[in-house]
């Protein structure tokens, strides 16, 4: 029986922030920072690896760090929330998406439904779907085979199959598992439909809708959008269209679509990557075998994250120090630094994913909480960042802790010797420089070019970007934020802070306002 206790009545926790602090510059300074590099790493799913060297910690912080997880009871809490407890208490719902990509414990039933035999059907009727576009015996109006996909979705239905497709259409193209052009459409500003409306071929386009409700306001505006320029084009909306929706939307059982695919209340939407909501723009645009793969690294990191040994299960790791820099450190903010141009958008889809699931500011029974929980958390891909807010990063007043993501070998293999070196061997060396600059500064008798240093960071290093190194840093981030929203005891799996706004909105454009917000209504003339 799991015990949900606030962070700052635990024991543990009390015993950490008392520990000594370590000093980054002093631990990764000559032969330490060389042993760190090599003992300070954890192994995971598709030959990645943590590397937590450059963090403050040491062998008596991660023994504490160790008994704060036992005492909060992670191990346990993964496992009540895979084995279809209800986790998700302001819904009173369960928490499934690890369901789509591996069963880690057994069956979870719910309504007489096996949950996990549904996701594998949804997986498989958007496989034999997909196969069947890229055959040809699925086609337009005209008889022709689609060449472009379009997603129309927001939030978690765009940023997370957005950032998925990026990561891997270098390697998709590279490896000939490239059948589709995707674009996609999530901003209710007219000029995000109009602009990838203007840029395609749309009688060879087919558009996936994105709405688990059916009646997601953003998403249904881009709709009506997408099928008026259809019909001024003079197609037939419904053979252009699927929905991917729940069996009792609007849209589950409607003509207007192809086909329909399915999702529940039990996957969120920033967690929906690796379900029908990635499954299906990704097994389109690249191949079903594809987005298999990129389940089953998904699916190996899972399996790390059930290890009891906080030491030995990278995610909790990575939460703990995590932890401990935000409520130990008090370090207000996080930096993820790709330096992976395919990861271009990952950073955008992780600030949903981390500061919608753990934005809180009352723990799962609704109280108030009396210490800090998510940070804010930004990034951009290296070596552009070293151009834009590194200084910052460097010289600035706070001191924001990084996690750095490399790989050895680019997706194309495409590169050039320029100056006794290749691009991909200088954007390897600008990482690894900056970790050590980050961690031990330079003195400098002129302040304006000393750096103090001290700037913990970490590092997920891998040999190539694949569909299975992507499942796995997904389930590693997603895995993450559990385990830190389980240490704050907040629910990690509403977002109630979305609502108001959306609320209030409908007031503007039902012109039911007064006060502040009927004058600034006013201003746009609505």
């Amino acid at each position: 029986m799991v015990a949900w206790k606030n962070l700052d009545t635990l024991d543990s926790f009390k015993d950490l922030a008392g520990a000594p602090k370590v000093s980054v510059k002093e631990v990764m300074s000559g032969d330490s920072g060389a042993a760190r590099v090599k003992t300070y790493c954890v192994p995971m799913a598709a030959g990645l690896a943590y590397n937590y060297a450059a963090k403050a910690v040491d062998d008596t912080v991660l023994q504490k760090l160790s008994a704060l997880a036992d005492e909060a009871q992670l191990a346990e809490k993964f496992a009540a929330l895979y084995g279809g407890e209800v986790i998700n208490t302001g819904e009173n719902r369960l928490v499934l998406h690890h369901l789509t990509r591996s069963q880690l414990g057994g069956d979870v039933v719910k309504d007489g439904v096996n949950k996990r035999e549904f996701y594998l059907a949804q997986q498989k009727k958007i496989a034999e779907f997909a196969e069947a576009v890229h055959a040809g015996k699925i086609v337009n109006g005209a008889g022709e085979k689609f060449t472009t996909v379009v997603q129309i979705g927001i939030g978690g239905s765009d940023l997370g199959p957005r950032a998925m497709y990026l990561a891997l259409e270098n390697w998709a193209k590279k490896n000939g598992a490239f059948h589709m052009e995707a674009r996609f459409i999530s901003n209710v500003d007219p000029d995000d439909a109009a602009g990838v409306l203007a840029g395609i071929d749309v009688a060879h386009s087919l558009f996936v809708l994105v709405s688990k409700s059916g009646t997601t306001l953003e998403t249904l505006t881009n709709e009506s959008f997408v099928k008026d320029a259809l019909a001024k084009a003079g197609l037939d909306a419904s053979k252009h269209m699927v929905a991917v929706t729940s069996e009792t939307s609007p849209l589950a059982k409607s003509s207007d679509y192809l086909a329909a695919f399915f999702m529940d209340d039990f996957i969120g939407g920033r967690f929906s990557s690796t379900s029908a909501v990635g499954g299906a723009v990704l097994s389109l645009a690249f191949t079903p075998e594809v987005f298999d793969r990129f389940l089953k690294g998904a699916a190996e990191e899972d399996k790390l994250a059930t290890k009891a040994d906080a030491l030995q299960n990278p995610a909790m790791l990575d939460a703990l120090i995590g932890v401990y820099e935000r409520n130990v450190l008090g370090y207000p903010a996080t930096a993820l630094l790709p330096y992976s141009q395919a990861l271009s958008r990952f950073p955008a889809h992780l600030q949903q994913a981390d500061m919608e699931s753990n934005g809180k500011s009352v723990n799962r029974f609704g109280e108030p909480v009396s210490y800090p929980t998510g940070p804010v958390l930004f990034g951009e891909p290296g070596t552009n960042g070293q151009h834009s807010f590194y200084q910052l990063l460097h010289q600035g007043t706070d001191i924001i802790p990084l996690q750095f993501v490399g790989f050895k070998n680019s997706q194309l293999g495409v590169d050039v010797d320029i100056q006794g070196s290749t691009s991909q061997k200088k954007l390897c060396a600008n990482v690894a420089a900056q970790i050590v600059a980050f961690a031990c500064g330079k003195d400098d008798a002129n302040n304006n070019k000393k750096f103090e240093g001290n700037r913990p960071s970490s590092i997920i290093i891998g040999d190539q970007l694949t569909p299975e190194a992507m499942g796995a840093l997904l389930s590693h981030f997603e895995n993450k934020i559990m385990f830190q929203g389980f240490l704050w005891n907040v629910n990690s799996f509403d977002q109630e802070g979305v609502q108001l706004g959306k609320v209030l909105a409908k007031k503007v454009l039902a012109h039911e306002t007064d006060g502040a917000l009927k004058e600034l209504s006013d201003l746009f003339e609505i």
